[in-house]
C-alpha cells in the first residue's frame, strides 16, 4: 500500500502540506534536509515543547496543512513508577496539549493527521487527545526520523487510501515498541 514514489528518492510529487514542530535545533534541521530531499513542502519549525502547545493554532492557521507532527525530547522522569501518571514525563503533556489544541482547530482526523510524541514519552496520554500517530507504547527511545518517514508516507499515499500503522512499521526503525496508532487518510491529492 505504501507508495512506490518513496523508493524514487529525490522524485516524490505530493502537494500535500507538513508542519513539523521540534524542540531540538539539530533534528529541526535534519527534518527540513529529508523533507526537502523528497520534494515535499514542509514547513518546519524549532519550538521548544513547552511552547509547541502555545503556538500551534496560530501556526496550523497561518499554513493550513495535511500533517502536522509535533516532536523534541521527552523522558520519563521516575523510571519504573506509574507509567500513567503524566506528571512523570519531562514533555509528555506539552505534546498532548499540543495534539488537544490542534484538534480544536481541526476535529477530523482523516483532514489533519497528526503524529506526536518523543523518546519515552505517554502514548496513551498523547493518543487520547486525538493524534493519529504517537510515541512511545513500551516507553523506549524512538528513531529520530520515524515521525518524519509516517508524515512522507501519509504525504506521499494517495487521499483514497488508508495507512494503517501495520503498513507503517516496516519502514520504521523503532517497531511497534516505539511507535503506536491508528490510522491517516493519504493527502496526495491528484495533481492537475
Amino acid at each position: 500500500m505504501i507508495t512506490d514514489a518513496l523508493k524514487n528518492k529525490g522524485k516524490v510529487r505530493s502537494n500535500a502540506v507538513i508542519l513539523h514542530l521540534d524542540g531540538d535545533k539539530k533534528y529541526s534541521k535534519r527534518a527540513f534536509n529529508y523533507y526537502n530531499n523528497m520534494n515535499l513542502k514542509a514547513i518546519v519549525e524549532t519550538i521548544p515543547e513547552n511552547r509547541q502547545p502555545i503556538e500551534v493554532a496560530k501556526l496550523l492557521e497561518k499554513y493550513k496543512p495535511d500533517i502536522l507532527v509535533s516532536t523534541g525530547h521527552d523522558m520519563m522522569l521516575k523510571k519504573g513508577q506509574d507509567l500513567y501518571k503524566i506528571e512523570n514525563y519531562k514533555n509528555s503533556k506539552y505534546f498532548a496539549q499540543t495534539v488537544k489544541n490542534a484538534r480544536l482547530w481541526e476535529k477530523e482526523r482523516d483532514k489533519l493527521a497528526i503524529f506526536a510524541g518523543a523518546c519515552e514519552s505517554f502514548y496513551e496520554a498523547i493518543m487520547l487527545e486525538g493524534a493519529n500517530f504517537a510515541t512511545s507504547p513500551a516507553r523506549i527511545m524512538v528513531e529520530y526520523r520515524d515521525p518524519i518517514i509516517i508524515a512522507t508516507h501519509i504525504a506521499c499515499t494517495d487521499n483514497k487510501k488508508i495507512l494503517t500503522i501495520d503498513d507503517l512499521i516496516p519502514y520504521l526503525k523503532s517497531n511497534f515498541n516505539g511507535v503506536g496508532g491508528t490510522m491517516a487518510k493519504g493527502k496526495k491529492k491528484a495533481l492537475q
